[in-house]
């Protein structure tokens, strides 16, 4: 039995030689009598390669597998057993198998008009022109794809004059058929790299043999050649005379622009950029410089820091990689020819990329991805800005700044947007937070409609500070308090009290032990099981309370009395192990703890604060609730702060039962009471001796922090505020819970200006409410801001529509979905995953931000704006004259001067005692 010959991949073997003999025998037939054979090697990824042709193994002696490809109506012959039906639909006529190999660069979506190199190893692609036997083959002659644009597309059949391609779609055309080089005029064609030759967007292939074939009228065509009739020559002809005159037109009006710009230096120097290409040195320095953000942006979305060692620890004169070379000798290890041409005669112990590139490098990427997520903010108008507990980045302190927002979706967002320096001075920190926002991130402040701050002890009154100048600025940037925060722990830590602010540090550093290791909770478990023999119950709470985060609960004071005795035995029982259970570093902890939690004064304070804040524990607790909660908590304020009021007039009262139960507590963990050493030691000499334990902490702690929180529930309750939740009863279920019987009208008039038909509110409103009132049996009322901004008929109330929007964004309303709270969760787990010295402001962004696009030619393209190359590509300075010492110190120069001037314009700024936006 005969068996089919197996064809290798070259240029020479498309067809068997033998089976040309019998084809010419055969004269009349245009079909080849065998198709030609491919090895594939073993394995799916061969297979994958293929694409849509019709694949199925040959028989034969040969021990390979052979793969077939049959255009559609060929025949498999050569004593092959007939194959079995496609699987796949069949290709179009002319189509060969395209073997893409691995470092093949990727084809451009769209429409492709660059041209690269033939892969080895992979069928030729054969141009598509009539009387053009060129193949891809030929190293030296790129091919290009049909373009996807109808008009072009069909420019590009005419001039092929291929009867057979008019019925073709621009995506079949692009998807299987090529025309090499040769069919377009030199100036149409221009290298953007050695490794890449790309067409301009207005090429059209105009040179053709068209009349060769006429020698050889025996010989078989392929590509028949479409004969024109004389309407269509006639039409051809003029259709090239149009164009002749459109291309004189068009340069007549550049001559004319270019003439104008010439007069202004900076319109001409723009003009030349648009209309002169790119030279080779430029394309390979933008190449280059795409692959330096490609690595910056890994490291940041990989939580890669730039240092992997720290200076001091090496010995003087060795040299060691950071991160950022290593990765750079790994991709240059790995193939990247663009930066092994550049550092390829660099010596190895030199900084390819110096700290001051990296740098400029880095805060474009921060400012390129921040302006997606601004881009968003922009175009919904409103916000609200949102800081978080100020953190230590790198030595220096920063606070984080996160936005909220209602995208297009109509979905809640709160992002992460970056890092403001922290500052001492509360006016000056006031003035930076302004100008960041308004000037460095380009958010218009008038569609601000909510601040809130969440901050540790100690800074909450200079936030406050910025809050009250915003508000004297915007006054519809209504201060309120953050979802994400429970208000007795807000409250807790703006208390100007030392003794809350240690007693606060305390119970954190407690929580932070216990949540490192899962046998202290063990531990902890066992010691709560003995003290609450009797009361299983709440003994159980108690343990399921520790395992999550409780110190951010309503009740956390009350749960940590409850837990003090269980803690302290507990921690007791870890520092004075002698069965080495403990690292030594646990051990220690758990003493210096110990000694904390039984010290008096954290005692009366936590006793004090668990007392003061019962009154707001209720009204808190509905303000994380459901939108109907925290309209009633609006309601309920009032009464909340005639119960303060009341305490603060019986102070005396209730401290006395207040010091009690901190006396019983100490009893319990036979703590000492007495006065505060410290207070004792300021003294010297002048104590007066009738001075009370009790009567010294109604003074310093109780009046205080009393005082304190009403007045802090005034302020971060005004009435803007107050009338802003009054405005929830647009949400149906509240609607519903009020009888319909709601008047929204007077509470909306602050929101007046920002509504698209004002003076249609009031009917609108009434609309609104017979809608809901009259509804279905089945109909549910919408119970959240969220469903009602879903509503599929939402837009036929656009006043209302644009009222839930600005209530959404309100930082006091919860995230609905936590999926777009995401940002502050990505921030925690950066700030913890992440060492103090390694972190970093800019690479922070990247990582939080991880799912945000990013466009690298637009990097690349402000980088060079920025940073011009002659001044700032350290690297050309390297390999040019080797002089990097003396460039390094000229960018050392450079940045000092810029240092100086934003001193400069910061003094001036700062020089009056008031801040001036």
């Amino acid at each position: 039995m005969r068996h089919a010959p197996c064809c290798c991949l070259t240029a020479q073997a498309r067809h068997p030689p033998a089976l040309s003999q019998r084809r010419e025998a055969r004269g009349a037939r245009e079909q080849p009598a065998c198709a030609p054979l491919i090895r594939v090697p073993q394995g799916a990824c061969a297979l994958r390669a293929a694409g849509p042709s019709a694949l199925w193994e040959g028989g034969g002696p040969c021990s390979r597998r052979r793969v077939a490809v049959n255009p559609p109506g060929r025949s498999q012959q050569c004593g092959a057993a007939s194959p079995p039906p496609p699987l796949l639909p069949p290709s179009p006529p002319g189509l060969l198998l395209l073997l893409l190999h691995p470092t093949s660069p990727p084809l451009r979506p769209g429409g492709f008009k660059g041209a690269a190199p033939p892969i080895r190893g992979a069928m030729p692609n054969f141009c598509a022109a009539p009387n053009c036997t060129r193949k891809s083959t030929q190293s030296d002659l790129a091919f290009f794809r049909f373009p996807r644009d109808p008009v072009r597309c069909q420019r590009w059949v005419e001039n092929c004059r291929r009867a057979d391609l008019e019925d073709k779609t621009p995506d079949q055309l692009n998807k299987h058929y090529r025309l090499c080089a040769k069919h377009f005029e030199t100036s149409m064609i221009c290298r953007s790299s050695p490794y890449r030759t790309v067409l301009r967007d207005n090429a059209v292939p105009t040179i053709f043999d068209l009349t060769s074939h006429l020698n050889n009228p025996h010989s078989r065509h392929r590509k028949r050649i479409k004969e024109l009739s004389e309407d269509e020559i006639r039409t051809l002809k003029q259709q090239k005379i149009n164009e002749a005159f459109e291309r004189e037109q068009a340069t007549q009006e550049l001559n004319e622009s270019n003439a104008q710009n010439a007069v202004s230096e900076e319109g001409g120097e723009q003009q030349e950029e648009k209309s002169v290409p790119l030279t080779l040195e430029e394309r390979e320095n933008k190449d280059y410089l795409k692959s330096l953000f490609e690595i910056l942006i890994l490291m940041g979305k990989q939580n890669i820091p730039l240092d992997s060692h720290n200076a001091d620890e090496l010995p003087e004169g060795i040299f060691t990689s950071d991160n950022f070379q290593a990765l750079l000798e790994y991709r240059i290890n790995a193939g990247d020819e663009v930066l092994r041409k550049r550092f390829e005669m660099t010596a190895v112990n030199l900084e390819y990329c110096s700290k001051t590139q990296q740098k400029q490098m880095l805060e474009i990427c921060e400012s390129c991805i921040r302006e997606e997520t601004l881009r968003e903010v922009r175009d919904s108008h409103f916000f609200s800005i949102v800081t978080d507990e100020v953190v230590d980045i790198a030595g220096e302190e920063h606070l984080p700044v996160l936005v909220r927002f209602v995208d297009d979706s109509h979905n809640l967002r709160e992002e992460f947007i970056g890092f403001l320096p922290y500052e001492a001075d509360p006016e000056i920190l006031a003035v930076k937070f302004h100008t960041t926002i308004t000037e460095k991130w380009g958010l218009n402040m008038e569609y601000c409609r909510g601040q809130a701050y969440i901050v540790s002890s100690g800074f909450a009154s200079k936030m406050k500070v910025v809050a009250t100048r915003l508000l004297e600025k915007y006054p519809q940037a209504v201060y309120t308090l953050c979802s994400s925060c429970a208000l007795n722990v807000w409250l807790a830590k703006s208390v100007p009290v030392v003794g809350v602010s240690m007693a606060l540090g305390t119970i954190e550093e407690v929580r932070c032990l216990f949540s490192r290791s899962p046998q202290l909770l063990v531990e902890l478990d066992n010691a709560i099981s003995a003290l609450f023999q009797n009361n299983e119950e709440k003994g159980n709470e108690l343990k399921e309370i520790c395992r999550s985060q409780w110190t951010g609960r309503h009740d956390t004071f009350e749960v940590l009395v409850d837990l003090m005795q269980a803690l302290v035995l507990c921690l007791d029982a870890v520092s004075n192990d002698s069965t080495v259970r403990w690292n030594n570093f646990i051990a220690g902890r758990a003493f210096v703890l110990s000694s904390a939690l039984t010290d008096f004064d954290f005692i009366v304070t936590i006793v004090i604060l668990k007392n003061v804040l019962s009154f707001t524990r209720a009204f808190g607790k509905n303000l994380q609730g459901q939108t109907s909660d925290v309209f009633f908590a609006a309601s309920s304020l009032t009464a909340v702060l005639h119960s303060l009021n009341e305490v603060m007039e019986n102070i005396e009262v209730y401290h006395e039962f207040w010091f009690e139960e901190a006396t019983n507590l100490a009893a319990k963990l036979d703590v000492q009471i007495k006065l505060p050493g410290k207070f004792r030691r300021s003294q010297q000499g002048n104590f007066d001796a009738e001075l009370t334990s009790e009567n010294y902490y109604k003074e310093i702690l109780s009046v205080p922090t009393v005082e304190h929180i009403i007045q802090e529930l005034k302020d971060i309750f005004s009435e803007q505020h107050l009338k802003a939740l009054k405005c929830l009863s647009l949400v149906p279920s509240v609607m519903g819970q009020l009888k319909f019987n709601t008047s929204e009208e007077h509470h909306a008039d602050m929101y007046k200006n920002d509504l698209p038909n004002p003076d249609t509110l009031s009917a609108e409103l009434h609309c609104w409410r017979i809608k809901w009132k009259h509804r279905g049996k089945d109909i549910e009322l919408p119970a959240t801001i969220y469903e009602a901004l879903h509503l599929p008929d939402i837009k036929y109330f656009p006043n209302v529509y644009a009222l839930l929007k600005v209530l959404c964004i309100l930082p006091v309303m919860k995230v609905e979905n936590e999926k777009y709270e995401i940002g502050r969760k990505r921030l925690k787990a950066y700030l913890k995953n992440t060492v103090t010295e390694q972190r970093s402001s800019n690479l922070a962004l990247l990582n939080i931000n991880i799912d945000i696009k990013h466009d690298l030619d637009l990097m690349v393209d402000t980088y060079i704006k920025l940073y011009p190359v002659e001044e700032n590509s350290s690297n050309r300075k390297l390999n040019d004259c080797r002089d990097g010492d003396k460039y390094n110190s000229q960018c050392d120069h450079r940045q000092t001067i810029r240092i100086n001037l934003e001193k400069k314009q910061t003094l001036q700024l700062f020089s009056s005692s008031k801040p001036s936006y």
